[in-house]
């Protein structure tokens, strides 16, 4: 693409990650290239003859004088085989390559392409010479991991018929397909950030992604191509809580986005990621991810473009029918490089200093989501699940209040319950999921019928017991009515037999909804049971020592749980018919 009118200009004015430049034409968004080192930048505002840019590498160094240079073309991302087990920077420069050019150091200056270009894939066409082929239909093949990745019209093509179609070994750059409108089309495509990759059109969200989480699936599931919040301080799990959803969920496709986290957990998830295991396949979990890792002593103008690269390669995987399942960890950075950037170019500051336009930002990149009817005909979705940091815990703080305005799944974890080791530490009086009614009938037909109503008993116990805490704390729980007392009784098992979850455990790691449909149904059982035996007049001290209720919490740890839960029900009844019989 050529740059009408003057496409060199100098520097004016340094401020930190933001300079501005004079005596250039430029377009908003505009990739350009800073000072004599060539630093990447982005247009972000234009003042009459001011160009305003954000720079994406630290600005030391650079002064007024050095030239600047307009690509012409807006932060995009290379799309095609060879995403699959890539770790990206925050403008989807290969951290690897990068590793072998220079070592553990990255130079300022340096950049190197999204895709290998120089690597050859073996191309399967699915369409012939003569068939018709509209922007985004799938074209070809290439099996690259265990994943299949589909070579695709781009979408922003004319299409056409196909006059020639290839196949073979190809580099991503060679043509594969030449259309009759003139279009050549190759393995690799270009993308800007910015735009959301086109549909056919948004589906209602009534299929949930299964996580094998039992506080997630049971009391707050989310649907596929839905959006959740995962708010927490310091410590109380985030990581661990998304690195199970990234292992257990069944998308498949993961984009993990380290977006302005500290060094040392980043370093942890680079480390850990590559040696976890697929349950799926039995293959490393590396070959169905993208790893996006922008530490917090990265600049921060490419830690607010690092989540406009995750979320466009997660469309481009989606537009091939597939279930992506999107970790944005954490979006409170990302909130905080804006409004670094904001300050730098005096706009007027919002709420505790962050942009006016904060909500309109995170409601773009949320919007993104969905599960939807792609340009191909197939059904695709895009899960984000966004972890959020605020700061001392504190969820009135804006990037808290405003992401909860926009999404639907809210997952409150709490740093008591992780200091008293109940995890996953997820807090079930300030959690939601306004997805229940929408997948409703999924549960009744996939799960069974009772699932909904048990689900709503569960929820109704655990909401009671909270209330009854606070008289328990004043006068202790002996003082309680006895129906209370069996009410405190179900609840603790609730939580300590349902809601914990070892995620370092080979089996309880992963739940299934039989299983936890199950659990559920057995902790109801006893609740009967006890409810019925209680209004019988018979002593409390009995009903709450009964052993075998015991026996259930170690259901979690047993993979064919089948023959000791029918033994633990047996075992229950006949304990209460011995209560009777006293």
């Amino acid at each position: 693409m050529e740059v009408k009118g003057k496409s060199k200009g100098i520097l004016k004015r340094i401020s930190g990650p933001v300079v501005t430049a004079v005596n250039f034409d430029a377009h908003m968004y505009d990739v350009v290239r800073v000072g004599d080192e060539q630093l990447m930048g982005e247009v972000i505002k234009i003042d009459g003859d001011n160009v305003i840019i954000q720079v994406y590498e630290a600005t030391d160094g650079i002064r007024p004088g050095e030239p600047v240079e307009n690509t012409g073309l807006s932060l995009a991302v290379e799309l095609g085989p060879g995403l699959l087990t890539s770790i990206y920077d925050g403008i989807q420069r290969p951290l690897e390559v990068l590793m072998e050019k220079m070592g553990n150091f990255i130079e300022r200056g340096v950049t190197a392409p999204g895709l290998d270009h120089e690597k050859k894939w073996e191309f399967e066409p699915l369409l012939k010479k003569g068939d018709l082929a509209k922007p985004g239909m799938v074209i070809g093949q290439v099996q690259e991991t265990n994943i299949v990745t589909k070579i695709m019209v781009p979408p922003n093509f004319k299409g056409g018929k196909i006059t020639d179609i290839k196949s073979g070994s190809f580099t991503v750059e060679e043509v594969v397909c030449v259309l009759d409108s003139g279009e050549d089309v190759t393995m690799m495509q270009k993308w800007p950030v910015r735009v959301p990759r086109p549909v056919m059109e948004k589906k209602n969200p009534d299929i949930p992604l299964i996580t094998g989480q039992r506080i997630l699936d049971g009391l707050f599931p989310i649907a596929k191509g839905g959006t959740a919040a995962i708010p927490g301080p310091f410590g109380s799990g985030k990581t661990v809580t998304q690195q199970a959803l990234a292992k257990w969920s069944d998308a498949e496709i993961v984009v993990y986005i380290g977006c302005g986290e500290r060094g040392n957990e980043m370093t942890e998830v680079l480390t850990e990621f590559p040696f976890l295991e697929d349950p799926k396949t039995g293959k490393p979990l590396m070959e169905r991810t993208i790893l996006i890792a922008n530490t917090s002593n990265m600049p921060v103008a490419a830690r607010e473009a690092s989540v406009y690269t995750g979320i466009t390669i997660a469309e481009y995987f989606r537009d091939m029918g597939y279930d992506v399942s999107l970790m944005a960890d954490s979006t409170s950075r990302w909130a905080e490089a804006m409004r670094e950037i904001s300050s730098r170019l005096e706009e007027m500051p919002g709420e505790e200093g962050y942009p006016a336009y904060l909500s309109a930002r995170l409601s773009e990149f949320y919007e993104r989501a969905g599960r939807v009817d792609t340009l191909n005909g197939e059904l695709g979705s895009i899960t984000v699940i966004g972890a959020v940091s605020p700061p001392g815990g504190d969820f009135s703080e804006p990037v808290t209040q405003n992401t909860l305005r926009i999404v639907k799944c809210f997952w409150a974890l709490d740093a008591k319950l992780s200091q008293r080791r109940h995890f996953p530490a997820i807090n079930w009086l300030n959690s939601y999921s306004l997805y229940l009614d929408t997948l409703a009938p999924y549960y009744d037909e996939n799960v069974s019928p009772e699932w909904n109503p048990i689900r709503a008993w569960a929820m109704e116990v655990l909401q009671k017991e909270s209330e009854l805490q606070e008289i328990v704390q004043l006068v202790g729980s002996d003082a309680l009515p006895d129906e209370e007392q069996v009410t405190i009784e179900v609840a603790r098992m609730l939580r300590e037999v349902f809601l914990q979850q070892n995620a370092f455990d080979p089996v309880d790691t992963f739940c299934s909804m039989d299983k936890q449909f199950d659990i559920m149904k057995a902790i109801k059982k006893y609740a009967e049971l006890a409810y019925s035996t209680q209004k019988a007049g018979f002593p409390i001290a009995s009903i709450i020592a009964v052993k075998s209720k015991n026996e259930l919490a170690q259901i979690k740890f047993i993979e064919d749980y089948k023959t000791e839960l029918a033994k633990i029900f047996k075992d229950m009844e006949a304990e209460f018919a011995k209560i009777k019989e006293a």
